[in-house]
């Protein structure tokens, strides 16, 4: 069995990755690019993270069986993997714990204000200098667009810090009885405190957010993404921010990545950046969890079973 893996990872993260697979199996982890293509043509398995699986690529992979994701799929031909009888699989609410404390944790740096204490503490000397304003969440709207794994954990640690909860879903079923409560999407986006985007990257949800939306949110409001990139308008969020059209944005995902260094995105104090890190917990380039999944999923198409999580239909 020989396994793919491409994408950029540091020499410890590869070895954990191989050390997670059984020892006779051949696990190759390459970066995007020539080297990759050595390897397409006889691999079982792809485990894309860094690159599009488009019908040119998937030409080449005449053993291919499994396109495994993780919880994104947006770079991958799903109707093409299905022409060539390819299974397609991601792993779906894996990392929901680590995305959800991640939204928590911009939350609660936004509105306790820790990127400026934190600097202030490190290069002011007199504390009477402070200019700190900061803001409690309970009784905030938070607005949770798509309410899977992740957004029904959002979900589940606002109430506790006594938010109301707002969902817009195209499937979510929300039961009466719920802590939360479905609204359509104008009303959604512009009774919300907070917008935060929990939805999968689609034909129906690309630049699903831009200037029209930013112009319905309130002017107070604080818009995450953590989801994808490309759900957003990336230059409209720019004009919303600077305009002040909403007070700012916690932002973990970018239309192009690595974000550019020259992203005006970088320079603007009403913003939280990192880097697409929201869905780690166990280190930046190894998820445990995640590669449990990916095991369980490669053991059923050896076993000649459908994956788990599918995304496609192969007869």
């Amino acid at each position: 069995m020989k396994i793919l893996v491409v994408g950029h990872f540091t020499a410890i993260s590869k070895s954990n990755i191989k050390k997670h697979f059984p020892d006779d199996w051949d696990i190759v982890i390459v970066p995007p690019g020539k080297e990759m293509l050595h390897h397409i043509g006889d691999c079982q398995v792809i485990i894309p993270e860094h690159i599009k699986v488009d019908r040119d690529l998937l030409a080449m992979a005449s053993k291919l069986k499994l396109v495994q994701t993780g919880a994104g799929y947006d770079n991958v031909d799903i109707d093409a993997c299905t022409q060539l009888g390819i299974w397609v699989a991601n792993a779906a609410g894996v990392n929901a714990q680590a995305v959800a404390e991640h939204v928590m944790a911009l939350v609660l740096s936004y509105y306790k204000n820790i990127p400026y204490l934190d600097r202030f503490m490190k290069t002011r000397i007199d504390e009477k200098q402070l200019d700190y304003t900061g803001s409690e969440l309970k009784g905030k709207t938070i607005g949770i667009i798509g309410f899977g794994a992740v957004g029904k954990k959002v979900a589940e640690f606002c109430r506790v810090f006594g938010m109301s909860v707002l969902v817009n879903a195209r499937h979510a079923v929300v039961q009466p009885d719920s802590l939360v409560r479905m609204t359509d999407f104008d009303n959604h986006v512009s009774l919300s405190d907070i917008v935060t985007v929990h939805t999968s990257l689609n034909p129906q949800t690309k630049q699903l957010i831009d200037k029209e939306v930013f112009k319905k949110m309130k002017h107070t409001a604080l818009f995450i993404n953590t989801s994808r990139g490309g759900i957003v308008n990336e230059n409209d969020l720019i004009a919303a921010l600077k305009d002040k059209e909403i007070s700012g944005a916690c932002l973990d995902v970018f239309e192009s990545e690595p974000l550019s260094m020259d992203s005006e995105l970088r320079n603007l104090s009403n913003v939280i950046l990192t880097p697409h890190t929201a869905g780690m917990p166990d280190g930046v380039k190894f998820h445990k969890n995640r590669y449990d999944f990916f095991l369980k999923n490669i053991n059923h198409i050896n076993n000649g079973e459908e994956p788990e999580s599918k995304l496609n239909q192969v007869l």
